[in-house]
């Protein structure tokens, strides 16, 4: 699935009129939730059901696409769902009850209630009843490479800088690219965005530390302005721009790290990090989620798949201790940024990870599919890569089988 987005010109009349869309979608979604916190036994299908029942009781919800309804209901059952998926899973701590939306930002069309302009494929136009019509799509993407089948969804997103547009492809994008012949292993870090096995470093370019003063003096500024005012009005949207604008360039900055770093390489090792664990510790929260780890790795594992390249996540676990020479644990705080073992290893700690990460990568990779039985404490078998099994103590070498044809014997042992 790939996501393609477009700025859209709306006229006043008709940014009210997807503010309308948004609400009635927000308000579908929490009374399907509603409906079922009141209701045992609701599943997926009940609720689409509801949004006709919805439909007809409420002016304003019989107004939007129907198809539209149903994708506010499958919002909710997928809120719906992953608590279910995390009470089976049995995760520790809180498993994620859904709650009621607030402040929704997005109204999602399926395949009715939208028309594309065939012609230019610059416009588009809404059908329903919410009176959204014409809006023309400003973008440098081109949809005539694309078949109107193949867009699935429509959504309608507002942010702070205006509304945008988003088409919903089913596509599969695979790339060929030559093998580089280069493996990398990569730990991620605050003082440095990622550090590599061979010691190269990509500074961390902190957007929300440069911009915390501005942002601090906008909250101010709003917290002084009367609730309900012009001004408070103006104040808050001088304040979701910046955050937006920070938003931005992580993504950017994410985005063009990760595809350089899959170029460059074949197989990029990296730690499977559980980001919502470690923004718990308040004194490196702000900094952690600063760093946009996760977006990174999102990123990197999308490249991965769209060029044929092998992303590897590693378990964290003693990445930074233990020696990347000789294999001994050193034991070391997180002021300690060198790392210095016995064998007579020394050098930067991120590098040392780097360089864990990566063995314990390779040695992960290409077992997939291979099938070991231990047939005897001195017999193996390799059926998947039809290798040649081990010789008994005191059997002769012709009486060795090959594991892909087991009733002939090895009759020639110079190949």
């Amino acid at each position: 699935m790939v996501v393609l987005e477009f700025k859209v010109r709306a006229a006043l009349q008709q940014s009210k009129a997807i503010d309308e869309a948004i609400r009635t979608s927000q308000f579908i979604q929490n009374k399907c939730l509603r409906y079922w916190m009141d209701n045992k036994g609701v599943n997926k299908y009940d609720l689409n059901k509801y949004c006709r029942v919805l439909a007809h009781n409420f002016k304003f919800a019989n107004e939007l696409n129907s198809q539209a309804r149903q994708s506010s209901a499958e919002r909710a059952w997928s809120a719906i769902a992953r608590f279910y998926d995390n009470c089976k899973r049995k995760v520790p701590g809180k498993k994620g009850f859904p709650r009621f939306k607030k402040n929704c930002r997005s109204v999602e069309y399926k395949q009715t209630g939208w028309q594309l302009n065939l012609e230019t494929r610059k416009a588009i136009t809404f059908t329903d009843k919410k009176g959204i019509g014409r809006l023309r799509l400003v973008g440098s993407y081109d949809l005539h490479f694309y078949q109107p089948e193949q867009i699935k969804r429509v959504r309608l997103v507002r942010r702070a800088d205006g509304y945008y547009c988003q088409f919903l492809l089913s596509i599969d994008v695979k790339i060929q690219s030559e093998p580089t012949n280069k493996t990398i292993g990569l730990d991620v870090g605050l003082s440095a965005f990622y550090t590599d096995d061979q010691g190269n470093k990509v500074d961390n370019p902190k957007f929300f530390r440069k911009e915390e003063k501005k942002i601090k003096r906008l909250q101010r500024q709003l917290s002084r302005k009367q609730k309900g005012s012009n001004n408070r009005k103006k104040t808050r949207q001088r304040l979701s721009k910046a955050h937006l604008k920070i938003s931005r360039q992580r993504k950017e900055f994410s985005k063009g790290v990760a595809y350089s770093v899959i170029h460059s390489n074949d197989v990029v090792a990296y730690e499977d990090l559980r980001i919502k664990n470690l923004v718990k510790n308040h004194c490196l929260a702000k900094s952690i989620n600063d760093a946009a780890w996760y977006q990174f790795r999102v990123w990197l594992e999308y490249f991965g798949r769209k060029y044929g390249k092998i992303t590897i996540a590693v378990p964290p676990q003693y990445t930074s201790e233990n020696c990347s020479s000789c294999g001994k644990t050193v034991k070391k705080s997180l002021s300690t940024r060198t790392h210095v073992c016995s064998c007579g290893c020394q050098l930067d700690r991120d590098e040392n990870a780097a360089k864990n990460i990566l063995r314990i990568g390779l040695s992960t990779a290409g077992h997939t599919g291979t099938l070991v039985r231990l047939r005897s404490p001195s017999e193996v078998e390799v059926n998947a890569l039809g290798e040649l099994t081990s010789t008994l103590t005191g059997a002769i070498l012709l009486g060795q089988v090959d594991s892909l044809n087991k009733e002939s014997p090895v009759t020639s042992l110079g190949d």
